[in-house]
């Protein structure tokens, strides 16, 4: 794994881990107007890079490889649909504005529960950065290493509201910046760690990378439906996180065509 790849997977970490970083800071709450703005922002960036960064692309590679472009994408998208469904009826967390824990009964906290929320969506992030990465390296790829470096930046620039989005409501009530900063932080860790996973199994799939990347658009898509479009409507002024959805999917879509 050359050093523009190690960079490239790590981009994205390094935005949660800036986005935590506001608790030292931010002195008060996050006020609920920015929370809705982030979240929509966020929603609306992994839309776009699902079409553009993803399912475009992928059906490119599959009608070049002489292949049906449709197949692979409509059966990796949905396939990545029920992966996401799997892990939220099983694994226990928490979203944010909610009392009400999802997944598996557990003892576990709340900010512990908040924590495994945000890395469940992070999951399908690190896999589509991947991805990408990996169908950027393979044989005759047909994705540049500018295109792969707009998905990463992108994804990095979400994922800057999600690290403070997460880090804040625990610092409510806590002395400490330190702890909520570190939780922040580690739920960002899992994106590098799926990215470099998903390279390494791409090794041994590489016939099938089409439908990789649907799959990870799949499962970032679930999560913008499931979890951070509802939460971005909740309550009085969801115009404010339409606003945010619809500048994160025209940044993100910018992004794309003007480096990929």
């Amino acid at each position: 794994m050359n050093t523009s790849v190690l960079i490239g997977l790590l981009i994205p970490f390094a935005g949660t881990t800036l986005g935590a970083a506001m608790v030292f800071l931010l002195k008060n709450e996050m006020s609920p107007k920015l929370e809705k703005l982030l979240l929509g922002f966020a929603a609306g960036v992994m839309i776009a890079a699902s079409v553009w960064s993803l399912i475009i692309p992928g059906i490119e590679m599959s009608q070049e490889a002489g292949g049906t472009g449709w197949m692979p994408a409509a059966g990796g998208f949905l396939a990545g649909i029920a992966f996401l469904f799997l892990l939220d009826t099983f694994v226990p967390h928490l979203h944010l504005e909610s009392d009400t824990p999802e997944g598996v009964k557990t003892s576990l906290g709340k900010n512990t529960m908040l924590f495994f929320a945000v890395t469940l969506h992070n999951v399908p992030e690190g896999m589509a950065v991947g991805i990408v990465f990996a169908g950027m390296m393979a044989e005759n790829a047909a994705i540049s290493l500018t295109a792969a470096f707009a998905l990463s930046i992108g994804i990095a620039i979400q994922n800057f509201p999600e690290g403070a989005i997460i880090s804040m409501p625990m610092r409510s009530g806590s002395n400490s910046r330190i702890k909520p900063f570190l939780y922040g932080a580690a739920s960002g860790i899992v994106e590098p760690i799926a990215a470099i996973i998903t390279i390494l199994l791409s090794r041994f799939m590489m016939p099938i990378i089409p439908f990789l990347m649907a799959f990870a658009a799949g499962a970032m898509f679930y999560v913008v439906v499931e979890e951070l479009i509802p939460e971005s409507q909740t309550g009085k002024h969801s115009n404010i996180g339409t606003i945010g959805a619809a500048a994160g999917f025209a940044l993100m879509m910018v992004l794309d065509v003007a480096l990929g």
